[in-house]
């Protein structure tokens, strides 16, 4: 697998229509936005939810391209099975030594070579990092890709719909009200938001995972495509826009990424209304420093 020895760093643009790109679950799966000035938000972790999505319907069992965090995993286990793959029964004294220090859990060198394995069998290991210390102890890892939150480029207002049920649950409840079998419910809703997020991928932290240049194209893939198979109707309509990529020429970098992502600007072409498209902004890429190659990946 070929090493990477460029740095990059990108800026994506994502829109949503009439749904819930992020529901926050302490305030009721409310869109989530920001107090003071009224912009929406959406985590780097629901991001990276949407990719490891991707990557997994796309890449299935592949070798290489399991998923560490996925539904219903049992962290622990997984790293237990690390261990059993590379032949370290953790129920024995390590090589060495007379007796392990904790029963059931890696030490030393074992540890390193665990992290090693890891990395080598799940993709989102390999790419975000993970905390992999509890149970058997993998250690931790520092991914090279690391995602900020996303924020609206405008504020945006979050709307509470009243919905209707034409069924109940229950007999008791059908009982209750006389055969009607209406259930109220709400649902949460933004009527528009252009939301902008910024990416960083290092190839020293890629050295010491080995997330490489095939791992590189996976991820382009899955950040154009991971809005395309995550459909739901608490989300509305939501797509990419824009996967504005800065390539640097140098491994530690040409530019600072603030520098470059102040060159992709974002600005309102209708006026007197709230946006309520993509087609009301503007979207600019001025040009790159010296040694900075600007790369338009937008599907």
């Amino acid at each position: 697998m070929s090493e990477l020895t460029h740095r990059y760093d990108f800026v994506l643009l994502f829109d949503v229509k009439d749904g819930n790109p992020n529901g926050d679950p302490d305030a009721s799966n409310m869109p989530r936005i920001d107090p003071e000035t009224g912009h929406g938000l959406v985590t780097d972790v629901c991001l990276k939810r949407k990719l490891r999505n991707f990557v997994s319907l796309t890449r299935g069992s592949a070798p290489g391209y399991d998923l560490f965090v996925k539904e219903k995993a049992v962290l622990n286990i997984l790293i237990e099975k690390a261990y059993a793959d590379l032949g370290i029964d953790l129920g024995k004294p390590p090589e060495g030594k007379r007796k392990r220090a904790e029963r059931g859990r890696g030490e030393a060198g074992e540890v390193n070579r665990a992290r090693v394995e890891m990395c080598r069998t799940y993709f989102d290991v390999r790419s975000f990092g993970a905390v992999m210390s509890t149970g058997p102890n993998a250690g931790q890892v520092r991914g090279p890709v690391q995602l900020t939150f996303a924020r609206s480029v405008d504020p945006v207002v979050a709307l509470e719909h009243s919905i209707t049920r034409m069924a109940v649950a229950t007999a008791e409840e059908a009982e209750a009200q006389g055969g009607s079998n209406r259930t109220m419910g709400r649902k949460s809703t933004v009527p528009y938001g252009l939301y902008r997020a910024h990416g960083f991928i290092s190839p020293q932290l890629a050295a010491q995972t080995g997330f490489s240049r095939a791992d590189l194209d996976v991820l382009w893939e899955a950040l154009q495509n991971m809005f395309e198979h995550d459909r739901s109707a608490a989300r509305g309509l939501m797509s990419l826009r824009r996967l504005i990529v800065f390539r640097h020429e140098s491994p530690l970098g040409n530019a600072p990424a603030h520098r470059l992502f102040e060159l992709v600007r974002v600005e309102r072409v209708a006026g007197g209304r709230p946006p309520r498209d993509y087609s009301d902004y503007a979207v600019a890429v001025q040009p790159a420093p010296p040694g900075v190659e600007v790369q338009d990946r937008s599907p």
